[in-house]
């Protein structure tokens, strides 16, 4: 194989973490800041890039640092390596509520395509890259989905997913999705954007101006709530300037304001 053999198992329910464990000698690359704990006998060392290509050189690195920019990750990944004797396990969480997603990447050909703050970890060998969109439509109109993070190996990958996660088989058919709910694909599944309906639809339905179109056979990860759609459920519902709460209802929202002198 060329990725590390990891085995794992994933605690939790909706706040999950996943315990990587480590035979001596094996590595998991993980992004930085997502580590809970490690084992005595684990050590870590910020790195530029994934480790997945030993020979690469320091241009190779800057070059993969600046596309790791473009999905707004940091331009270091931390490597966690089992340096004592025995098996060491290390523990790794998503930052947001959700779902840790095991990708065993030899059931997808090698390759997945996931959205660019789905990754989580994986075994070392896993090459992390990123991916453009094949269609321009997607690159001015598909928000979160114009850059993609591009998972490449033959072991263990980990991905997280915002709520509930849920798997479509499709089988030559076409789903259309809204953006920010696309988790990982394969490559052979067409990704493309479409128009939400009519205009009054458009504007007035709040599902956004234009929703993915997911379309060929595999397999589709989705999830039920993005980190975009509860940020700004929070902020609509965060305290304002002067220090007044948004009201749960409009009326009575209204009327705070006026008492408290709006």
């Amino acid at each position: 194989m060329q990725c590390h053999e990891v085995d794992y198992e994933i605690k939790g329910d909706d706040m999950q973490i996943v315990e990587v464990e480590l035979d001596p000698g094996e590595t998991v690359v993980a992004e930085a800041g997502a580590m809970n704990y490690i084992d005595d006998g684990i050590s870590f060392e910020a790195k530029m890039g994934d480790g997945s290509d030993p020979g690469q050189g320091l241009m190779g690195k800057l070059l993969g640092a600046g596309k790791r920019v473009l999905t707004g990750e940091s331009i270091f990944m931390t490597h966690f390596t089992n340096t004592g004797s025995g098996k060491k396990r290390a523990a790794f969480a998503a930052p947001y509520p959700g779902k840790i997603l095991p990708i065993d990447m030899t059931q997808h050909g090698g390759t997945l395509l996931c959205q660019k703050d789905a990754f989580l970890c994986a075994a070392k060998g896993t090459r992390v890259s990123i991916a453009f969109t094949q269609r321009l439509g997607a690159g001015f109109f598909g928000g979160e989905g114009f850059i993609l993070q591009k998972l490449e190996g033959d072991g263990m990958a980990f991905v997280h997913v915002g709520g509930t996660v849920v798997t479509r088989e499709l089988h030559g058919e076409t789903i259309r999705v809204d953006t920010g709910c696309i988790v990982a694909f394969p490559p052979g599944i067409d990704y493309a954007i479409q128009r939400a309906g009519n205009l009054k639809s458009m504007f007035f339905g709040g599902e956004g101006l234009f929703l993915a179109t997911l379309s060929g056979s595999g397999t589709v990860y989705l999830q039920s709530l993005p980190f975009s759609r509860m940020c700004d459920r929070i902020l609509a519902h965060a305290p304002r300037a002067g220090g007044h709460r948004k009201g749960e209802g409009s009326i009575l929202g209204g009327l705070g304001d006026l008492i408290g002198g709006d």
